[in-house]
């Protein structure tokens, strides 16, 4: 989908310069959700079999469960995993619909909670996945974006943050997708979110 102008009230300065465009396949909708449908989901993934994130030596502090594939970080390959259950195919609808990419293109789907005080460092998914969108529930996520392969000058002069809302949606696409990088600030709240991707 066509990448979107920012808004002021989604970005603010941190220690990133205020960008004057978002980078070509980056899009965000504050409020893709309603209220309802946020508390339906909220209640969908009460019901899904989160398990704590294994990375490697150490236990994070978020609970995750995979769908279509399992991301090993020990072995750094994909695992088999369950298909995206009927449960949250309705979404996946809206999603497809939102992005105008086919719905079961999105073979992969993650549901997760992050505890107050959980952070994800600087990364690029991995490369099996393709287009990335995730949806927020809950509680605030400050998203932070600077380009890849990363160069102090440039990411003080290109960076951006986003701060994801409750109920928002955002996607990762194109140059954003395989030439940026992106981190999650230490969560001030319990927040939860659904993320779907595609094949590579």
């Amino acid at each position: 989908m066509a990448s979107r102008s920012p808004r002021p009230r989604d970005a603010e300065p941190d220690l990133f310069a205020t960008a004057p465009s978002r980078p070509d396949g980056f899009g965000y909708e504050r409020a893709f959700l309603s209220h309802a449908e946020e508390e339906g989901l909220l209640a969908t993934i009460a019901s899904l079999p989160l398990r704590e994130s294994q990375y490697r030596q150490y236990t994070a502090k978020r609970r995750t469960v995979s769908y279509g594939a399992s991301y090993d970080f020990s072995t750094n390959v994909l695992s088999p995993a369950p298909p995206v259950p009927d449960v949250l195919l309705p979404l996946r609808e809206r999603v497809a619909a939102w992005t105008q990419i086919p719905a079961t293109d999105f073979v992969y789907a993650l549901a997760t909670e992050y505890r107050p005080g959980t952070q994800l460092g600087w990364h690029r998914d991995v490369p099996n996945f393709g287009a990335v969108v995730g949806i927020s529930l809950a509680g605030v996520a400050r998203m932070r974006f600077r380009p890849w392969p990363y160069e102090p000058s440039a990411a003080r002069a290109r960076g951006f943050v986003v701060d994801l809302q409750p109920r928002s949606i955002y996607t990762l696409q194109r140059e954003i997708r395989w030439r940026w990088q992106h981190a999650i600030s230490p969560t001030k709240e319990l927040r939860y979110s659904i993320t779907f991707r595609t094949r590579s």
